[in-house]
């Protein structure tokens, strides 16, 4: 055999040739890869899909081609973004094998409007690669798009990326638009719940960031809405992000420029406290690694500053530095780049060189021009930078004189620490536990060999508030330093060399425990971030549940497994029987209670929508047991399809019999005011005008109900049959041991089941550690095998100095405000 002969034959046995390359395109390479277009799968990739779409309605707002963003959880879970813009084109595309512009922008990889600077977008955009909306198509189950252009609205549906329906006109208008509909596809998202609060952050963040666009947000699923609208734009950003501060000068300093083609937008103002909060923003995409942009800002900055200070003879006896000039500094930057360089799809940092000269010019010219007509707000700025260095100076003579006594570091360690033996960083651990109790517990529960514990006795200083000196005095603050073994501010050398590899926090599950942890991550986020940075800060999880069942006790993690378990219970020991004799029980009735229960989120979420299910079941069903998708409102007449085919027929006839085409009633997208749009809404209907709804969760419905035929039940026994002889009729009837529950309809079954699982149960929901004996604190929070920890990571790094402002700042109001509107949000309230 020859040496090539040789090769070929072991290339083979790898198992490793030709027949192994893939090469994937478009919707089937994002799918695959989700990560590399959205950044990860995780909550935060969810959301941001979300993003991408409201990045192209903001991209219209920029270039003065749209001027209201409308964003809607439905009652689904899924989300339409609409806008008042051009709409996307839908024009046919010969050299895209004659398929319409809209297909083409949704389906193929760098399509879209943001390439041409000519006929397309002239300002700069955050959807530059043309890769987010064909992303969000993709990782979709399915996604609807509706444009409003050319006096007609034209629609086209798409499941998991590809086309489903291709373009169809549905009738006329006089409005503009589009507006996108898509549900994340649950088999590459874990969790498809979409977050009110995460989304409001960032549309309110979009509308400081696009002076004058109104951008609102309501959510179907808890009738929680809000509207953004800022006619100051960035200054309003600093004034909002001040609110929880006292400010040093009222007035906030605007800087405006544009050079060689890149606009820069720049709001600042300095507060009393020490804290730099600074955002960094590039085509509205926000920074959180800044980048050439803040660079340029920071130079400038100090030049500035530092050229006013030594012409009013301010630094006599030394210069600050540009640390200095930045204690108590709030600022938004803000640049538009024609064609922006960005680390990754996620444009998490600037790279673009010519822009740190072009904000060193821009804001220096701005800066210096501002501190000769406000001399006053200099001399403070000025002033604030001197006391910082001289602080800044002082601190570091006290962290040296700390360093080389050792006294938070080394040696001396907490009385109340009880250490573990291995000196090992990847293995060993240090639980911070809330309370005497706890750490009792915990200390003859714990692995001494890997886990150290300190018990913390009450609630520990509000560093939020303190000055460095009262912190380092604070007994409890400096207890945790010695144990950690890390300094004040510690740098990442000093992380290194931290006595323990994972700094855990355990707290109670009550309202105490919950401020104490919030305390204690104010410290970490102002004093350790390193920590925080490096991924070393963890909250334990305890469970929330023991359940004793004879002697046999376990724990249960959440609500939901709890609720599960209890259901797997009942099923144990009982069966389910319809009236006509039929019997369901063992695996038969395992299948039909999970079926079932995937039908009870649609079936609620059509409770949700005001459609009441006996009603559409009785005067809408087909002929085998389905119920219609398609809700067409004609004026107040209201009919009901199953197919767009059968549908777009009715429609066809309709226009027939008017000769003309039928005007569309325009929702919320249009540019109108709420009040506006209620109005035109009492007009379409006088005219006779057509609103069509897709209710998308129909599909699960009859596909559930599709599979529940072979276990011969039908839509019916979904709702209550009413009456005979003047007594209510029970079709179904569970039989657990001794016992029978009657039922009117199978939406109770699940209910009904929980209610039988929980009989023999002795339900404890934990609120403290005092309540776990040292056994079970192992078991269920310290056991590497089995505990559940969250770690704390720095991702949004913003969001978190905000909060910790908010709850812990001076300011009242603020805190006030975050209450009133989160009060209806609290359950399980320990009081």
């Amino acid at each position: 055999m020859s040496d090539q002969e040789e090769s070929q034959t072991e290339l083979k046995k790898t198992g490793y040739d030709e027949s192994n390359i893939r090469a994937l395109e478009g919707v089937e390479g994002i799918r695959t890869r989700p990560a590399m277009y959205i950044g990860d799968t995780t909550l935060r990739g969810l959301h941001h899909l979300v993003y991408e779409v409201v990045d192209n309605s903001i991209d219209e707002c920029v270039n003065n081609y749209a001027s209201i963003i409308n964003v809607k959880i439905n009652a689904d879970g899924s989300v339409t973004c609409s806008d008042d813009g051009r709409g996307i084109p839908i024009g046919i595309m010969p050299d895209m094998n004659n398929r319409p512009a809209l297909e083409v922008v949704l389906t193929e990889i760098h399509a879209g409007g943001k390439f041409d600077r000519e006929g397309g977008y002239k300002t700069g955009t955050g959807g530059l690669h043309g890769v987010g909306i064909t992303a969000v198509n993709a990782l979709s189950e399915w996604l609807e798009a509706e444009v409003r252009r050319e006096g007609h609205v034209w629609t086209m549906d798409f499941h998991q990326g590809l086309l489903k329906t291709p373009l169809k006109k549905l009738g006329k208008t006089d409005k503009s638009g589009t507006k996108i509909t898509f549900k994340p596809d649950g088999t590459i998202f874990p969790d498809t719940k979409f977050v009110y609060d995460t989304l409001t952050k960032r549309l309110q963040e979009l509308a400081f960031l696009n002076a004058g666009v109104r951008i609102r947000i309501n959510d179907e699923r808890t009738g929680q809405s809000d509207e953004f609208h800022y006619e100051e734009g960035l200054v309003e950003f600093v004034r909002h992000l001040n609110r929880t501060e006292t400010v040093l000068y009222e007035e906030i300093i605007h800087i405006q420029g544009e050079l060689e083609g890149v606009q820069v937008d720049i709001s600042v103002q300095h507060n009393d406290g020490s804290t730099e909060n600074v955002r960094c923003f590039a085509n509205n995409i926000f920074n959180i690694e800044g980048g050439t942009h803040f660079s340029g800002f920071r130079g400038a900055l100090t030049r500035s500053i530092n050229a006013y200070g030594k012409k009013a003879n301010l630094f006599k006896d030394f210069t600050p530095s540009g640390d200095d000039f930045r204690e108590g500094l709030t600022a938004v930057i803000t640049v538009r780049v024609p064609d922006p360089q960005f680390e990754g799809q996620t444009k998490t940092k600037l790279g673009n060189s010519e822009v740190e000269g072009i904000v060193q010019t821009v804001v220096n010219e701005k800066l210096t021009k501002f501190f000769e007509e406000n001399p006053g707000v200099a001399k403070k700025i000025s002033l604030k930078g001197l006391l910082a260095a001289e602080a800044r100076e002082a601190a570091k003579k006290a962290r040296e004189m700390v360093r080389r006594k050792g006294a938070l570091t080394t040696g001396g360690l907490p009385e109340k620490l009880r250490d573990c033996r291995s000196r090992e960083l990847d293995i060993t651990e240090l639980y911070l536990v809330e309370g005497d109790s706890a750490g009792g517990s915990a200390d003859t529960g714990r692995d001494s060999n890997i886990q150290a514990i300190l018990p913390l006795r009450g609630k520990i200083l509000n560093v939020e508030k303190a000055q460095l000196v009262k912190v380092l005095d604070n007994a409890e603050i400096a207890n945790i330093f010695k144990a950690v073994g890390v300094p004040p501010g510690a740098a990442f050398d000093d992380v290194t060399k931290r006595r323990y590899g994972k700094i855990i926090l355990m707290t109670d599950a009550d309202v105490d425990g919950s401020h104490i942890r919030t305390l204690l991550l104010t410290f970490f986020f102002r004093h350790m971030r390193e920590l925080v940075n490096n991924g070393c800060v963890y909250v334990a999880q305890p469970p929330l549940y023991r359940v004793t069942q004879g002697k046999k006790i376990r724990y249960v993690q959440t609500q939901d497994e709890m609720m599960n378990e209890l259901v797997e219970l009942a099923l144990s020991d009982s069966n389910l029987q319809h009236e006509d004799g039929t019997i369901f029980e063992g695996e038969m009735l395992e299948k039909l209670v999970d079926l079932v229960s995937d039908l009870e989120e649609p079936l609620g979420t059509l409770d949700r929508r005001g459609i009441d299910l006996k009603f559409i079941a009785l005067n809408f069903a087909t002929e085998d047991g389905l119920l219609p998708q398609y809700r067409i409102f004609l004026g107040k007449q209201q009919f009901w399809f199953t197919s767009q085919e059968e549908m777009a027929s009715f429609l066809k006839e309709e226009e027939a019999k008017r000769g003309d085409e039928l005007q569309i009633a325009d929702d919320n997208g249009a540019a109108e005011t709420s009040e506006d749009s209620e109005e035109d809404e009492d007009e379409f209907a006088k005219a006779g005008a057509l609103q069509v709804t897709d209710l998308h969760e129909i599909r699960t419905i009859n596909d559930l109900l599709q599979k529940l035929k072979g276990y011969g039940i039908h839509l019916k026994d979904f709702y209550s049959p009413g009456n005979r002889n003047g007594e209510p009729i029970y079709p179904f009837c569970i039989n657990s041991g001794s016992n029978a529950v009657k039922l009117s309809n199978l939406r109770q079954l699940l209910p009904s089941l929980r209610d039988i699982g929980e009989k023999g149960l002795k339900l404890t929901r934990f609120k403290g550690l005092g309540e776990m004996n040292s056994e079970e604190l192992w078991d269920t929070s310290m056991d590497p095998e089995k505990r559940v920890l969250l770690q704390v990571g720095m991702q949004d790094a913003a969001a978190a100095d905000e909060i910790f402002r908010v709850l812990m700042g001076d300011v009242v109001e603020p805190r006030r405000e975050f209450i009133e509107k989160h009060a209806l949000d609290v359950k399980n309230l320990d009081v």
